[in-house]
């Protein structure tokens, strides 16, 4: 048994396929350098299967339009890969935006809505008698709706009561926010 070097030892590592870094690899490090960062949000490479690249897209609209441009992009990623690309294939198939990129669905609390005013349930009062019969209930919502209006700032086009995080949010009430649009 012949004693190696620690040097020719790690040669003979770095040679062996499970240690040379894999063109996926290299190809996930230049990717958004190399598409642009709008781009690379809606696509992912996915692997590298007989010198083909494919990659995962958000759509298909995104599909089709990289698919459009794959031969520009293809000498592109060519001129960074240790090894050539063939084709790039685009699909929306094994698309899953990754946790850090997930988008969380906005939920507006009540609190944080323009058109809050607080909580003004406190002040109602359950009258079985005023749900009983739709008059009365017309009337304690009437009442209610007074209540909450009262003091207000107007609408500049309407003149209407508007809570104030409307009125600094569209300069109107949401009434005729909803006109201009």
């Amino acid at each position: 048994m012949s004693l190696k070097s620690v040097n020719d030892i790690l040669i003979v590592l770095k040679k062996q396929p499970q240690w040379q870094e894999q063109p996926l690899q290299s190809l996930l490090q230049c990717w958004t350098e190399i598409v642009g960062v709008v781009v690379a949000t809606h696509t992912r490479p996915l692997s590298i299967q007989r010198d083909v690249l494919r990659v995962a897209t958000s759509s298909a609209a995104w599909a089709q339009n990289m698919t459009f441009g794959r031969q520009k992009l293809l000498v592109k990623l060519n001129e960074k890969l240790p090894s050539p690309l063939v084709d790039i294939r685009f699909s929306t198939a094994g698309w899953q935006q990754p946790p850090d990129q997930q988008q969380m669905e906005s939920t507006v609390l009540p609190c944080e809505h323009p058109s809050y005013l607080g909580n003004l349930n406190s002040d109602r009062h359950d009258d079985t008698a005023a749900t009983m019969n739709p008059n009365a209930a017309f009337g304690d919502w009437a009442k209610t709706i007074k209540v909450r209006s009262h003091g207000l700032p107007l609408c500049p086009q309407c003149h209407c009561p508007t809570p104030p995080g409307e009125l600094q949010r569209w300069a109107v009430c949401a009434v005729c926010a909803a006109k201009q649009f």
